[in-house]
């Protein structure tokens, strides 16, 4: 389908030195339904022109008000054209058992075309916006990352027994348009965390002042990196919403979806909110550090995921309710592992420095649990440490070892990773409330497994009040339940993820319950 030419409309004749820029054209789009979307309305498009025409009088009102001088405003001729074709959408069918064989492979394929237009249409606007920022979006999106929320999509799509090639092509043009929202988040995150880091090669904001370091004073070029890194996130997010508004669905599909795509969007923003707002008011709160890991990525990097993955497959309500607790569940058992690979892992893995939430003074489970833990037990040493070392940018590495010593003796590690296993079990165990095609359910549940890090597999035990390792919820193997014992034998509420269901950890004191 060919997109529509824009129409002209004229109030009066254009000054005879300036020539028309010719913009990209976004192309009329027909839906299931037959309805098109791309193009204005005929009452829009008369009121735009008639809009245009008032302002264009206007303008003449006053003596050689918007007349330009001689040769302003002129590109070099084909500047502003798009190569032909390009903007076009061109709806695909993919086998999904070739899909299957490789899903970030495929995403990656639907993502390079994207991007290649996307990058096509910055460059007609203008050369050094699409050099600069476009390239950089558009390089980021294809390196690096494992395309971890585009395979929830697809495996959860499978399982609720999604096998359809066209919609193939619409799942993973959904999933490309996540990894487009991942890019928004992790550059703008970068940013308000001071991270030069990223995926084992400096940050966005980085590699924007490091570019700029030899053209402008090094503060300068520091903010510009930064200014830069915001739009470059502002441009994913609108290249995202592009590609889930131009992704063909029936009507029914296209409503939840987009809903979906809406609450993701707001949790998102929300989460990173809360999790700025714990930084600066140095909270304590487990329950708030819980709540702010449930939006910020328990929803956001597995549940939703799952949920769009099921109405793309028009799942019933029931497997729908039964993904998105099982989604809950191991996407926070996914934020506790990030806490702990934040201390603990390996920068050649992890892609980042160790200790950058430390540093940052962020509001983490893992940190406001073994505060909690020392306060119960009276631990000064422990309270100690963590005062002078959470949100300190100096730390050095003997003083993180000193942390990660607090995190060893006062159980917290301990508890975090047994919660994990734990949480991971009890979401695969939702799974078994949904009606799932069984091929698509055995990937979906190793993938579940493997996002979180857990050690947890299908039919494991690990029902709420089992008991776990000495040291997972406190001294003496205490238990996961209501009202079991803490440190030192006091009994202490359970926190629990935003489903108001999965026990967390026994804090004592701890005066609240998430739900």
């Amino acid at each position: 389908m060919r997109p529509t030419q824009a129409r002209e409309h004229h109030a009066a004749a254009p000054p005879p030195a300036v020539r028309a820029l010719t913009l990209p054209v976004t192309p009329v789009r027909v839906r299931p339904d037959g309805a098109t979307t791309g193009a204005p309305r005929d009452g829009a498009a008369a009121g735009a022109g008639a809009a245009g025409a008032s302002g264009a009088a206007g303008a003449g009102c006053l003596p050689g008000a918007g007349v330009l001088p001689a040769g302003a405003g002129v590109l070099p001729a084909g500047a502003g054209v798009l190569p032909e074709g390009a903007g076009v959408l061109r709806p695909g069918a993919e086998d999904p058992r070739a899909v299957d064989a490789d899903v970030p492979a495929a995403v990656g394929r639907v993502l390079a075309g994207v991007l290649d237009e996307r990058v096509a249409r910055a460059r007609a606007v203008d050369p050094l916006f699409a050099r600069e920022l476009a390239g950089r979006v558009a390089r980021f999106t294809r390196t690096g990352g494992k395309r971890g929320r585009s395979r929830l999509v697809w495996w959860a799509w499978r399982a609720c027994g999604g096998g359809d090639r066209a919609a193939a092509s619409a799942v993973l043009r959904i999933g490309a348009a996540l990894e487009l929202l991942q890019t928004c988040a992790l550059v703008q995150d970068d940013v308000m965390d001071g991270s030069v880091r990223r995926r084992g090669r400096a940050a966005l904001h980085a590699d924007v002042a490091a570019e700029y370091a030899g053209r402008a004073p090094a503060a300068r070029a520091g903010r510009f990196g930064e200014a830069a890194a915001v739009l470059a996130g502002d441009l994913a997010l609108a290249w995202a919403d592009d590609l889930v508004a131009e992704t063909p669905l029936g009507p029914g599909t296209a409503v939840a979806v987009r809903r979906l795509w809406s609450d993701i969007r707001l949790e998102m923003v929300a989460g990173q909110y809360l999790d700025v707002q714990g930084q600066v008011t140095r909270s304590r709160s487990l329950a708030r550090a819980l709540r702010t890991a449930c939006l910020k990525s328990a929803r956001y990097s597995v549940e939703r995921p799952l949920a769009l993955g099921a109405a793309l497959a028009g799942a019933d309500d029931a497997t729908a309710r039964a993904l998105a607790s099982a989604g809950r569940c191991v996407g926070t058992a996914f934020q506790l592992r990030d806490d702990l690979d934040d201390v603990f892992g390996d920068p050649r893995l992890t892609g980042r420095p160790c200790g950058g939430d430390i540093r940052e003074g962020k509001p983490t489970c893992l940190t406001a649990l073994a505060w909690a833990r020392a306060e119960a037990s009276a631990d000064h040493h422990a309270l100690a440490v963590l005062e002078r070392s959470l949100g300190n940018a100096a730390l050095t590495g003997a003083e993180l070892d000193e942390v990660r010593d607090v995190l060893d003796r006062t159980g917290a590690r301990a508890t975090v990773e047994t919660r994990i296993d734990r949480l991971v079990t009890r979401g695969l165990r939702r799974l078994d409330d949904a009606a799932l095609a069984p091929a698509g359910e055995y990937r979906l549940r190793r993938l579940l497994t493997a996002t979180a890090g857990g050690t947890s597999t299908a039919g494991s035990a690990g029902s709420t009040g089992s008991a776990g390792p000495t040291g997972s919820a406190g001294p003496a193997g205490s238990t996961a339940s209501a009202g079991s014992a803490g440190p030192a034998g006091h009994p202490g509420p359970v926190l629990t993820c935003a489903t108001g269901q999965e026990p967390l950890a026994v804090v004592p004191g701890a005066g609240e319950v998430l739900r």
